[in-house]
C-alpha cells in the first residue's frame, strides 16, 4: 500500500485510527501489515532533514527478532540491540514499559549499546510496547538522527499507532501460531509414515518382529550419525522409486 502520511501529521487521533484499521483489511496476511505500520510510523514521524526509522521487535520463546521494519537501516538498528542481549526496545518489550532515550551520549542505563548505535549516528530512541496476551511481547522501535526527537506529541502518536493496532497483532500471532503447530503437526506424521514403512521393510527383510525392526534402524541412525527419519528415507527409496507420502484424509 502506497502511503501518504503527511495528511496525518497533524489529525485527531480518529482519523489515524481509521488508516490504521484500513491497512490492516487490505493488507494480505501479518507481515504485510506489520510492515505497513513500520513506514506508516516512521513517514508520520519524520520532517525534512531527519528521517525516522522504525522496525517492531517480537520476543517469543526467550528469543527477539525484527518483525518488520521501515527500512533495512532500521532493522539493522534493531539487530545491534540484538547482539548486546538488551536495550531500549527489547527492554520496553519485555518489561511492557514507554522506554525514551532523549540523547545517547548521556544514556548511562546500556552504555555499550549506545557507543555502537551512536557510531551509525543515531542520536535520540523511543520504545513503546504493544498490548499483547501470552508469552509473546513485542515494541515499536523509533530511532532519529536528532537529539530529543521525540517530544510529547510524537509520543502520544507513538502510543495511539500501538493501540490501534495491539489486537490485530494479537490475532495475527495467534494465527500464526496455529499454522505452526499445524506444520510441526503434518511434519510429525510425514516423518512418523517413513519411519513406519522402513520397520516394516526390516521386518520382511529379517523376519523378525517390529521392536527388533525398530532396535536395527536405531541402531543404523546411531553408528553413521544420521537422523532416525534420513536413515527410514534412505531404506523406503531404496525399495521403490516412487516418494511415500502421508495421506491426511480418505
Amino acid at each position: 500500500m502506497a502511503i501518504d502520511t503527511s495528511q496525518y501529521h497533524d489529525s485527531p487521533a480518529s482519523a489515524v485510527n481509521d488508516y490504521l484499521q484500513s491497512l490492516i483489511l487490505e493488507s494480505h496476511d501479518i507481515g504485510a501489515f506489520l510492515d505497513g505500520l513500520a513506514r506508516f510510523s516512521a513517514e508520520s514521524l519524520s520532517t525534512a532533514g531527519d528521517e525516522v526509522l522504525c522496525g517492531i521487535t517480537l520476543l517469543r520463546d526467550r528469543k527477539a527478532a525484527t518483525v518488520a521494519s521501515s527500512s533495512e537501516y532500521a532493522r539493522k538498528m534493531d539487530e545491534i540491540q540484538y547482539s548486546f542481549g538488551d536495550g531500549p526496545c527489547m527492554t520496553a518489550s519485555r518489561e511492557q514499559i514507554t522506554i525514551h532515550v532523549p540523547d545517547l551520549e548521556l544514556n548511562q542505563r546500556w552504555p555499550e549499546y549506545a557507543a555502537t548505535v551512536l557510531e551509525h549516528g543515531i542520536r535520540s530512541i523511543l520504545a513503546v510496547p504493544f498490548n499483547l496476551e501470552g508469552d509473546a511481547r513485542a515494541a515499536l522501535n523509533l530511532y532519529s538522527e536528532q537529539v530529543g526527537k521525540f517530544d510529547s506529541a510524537a509520543l502520544e502518536k507513538a502510543e495511539t499507532y500501538t493501540r490501534a493496532t495491539s489486537k490485530a497483532l494479537r490475532l495475527g500471532l495467534r494465527f500464526a501460531q496455529h499454522v505452526d503447530t499445524a506444520t510441526d503437526l503434518r511434519s510429525a506424521l510425514e516423518s512418523r509414515t517413513i519411519i513406519d514403512l522402513a520397520v516394516g521393510i526390516i521386518m520382511a527383510q529379517n523376519r523378525c518382529g517390529q521392536g527388533s525392526a525398530i532396535e536395527i534402524l536405531k541402531s543404523a541412525s546411531g553408528s553413521r550419525n544420521i537422523k532416525l527419519r534420513d536413515v527410514a528415507a534412505t531404506l523406503v527409496e531404496s525399495i521403490s522409486d516412487e516418494a511415500p507420502s502421508t495421506h491426511f484424509d480418505y
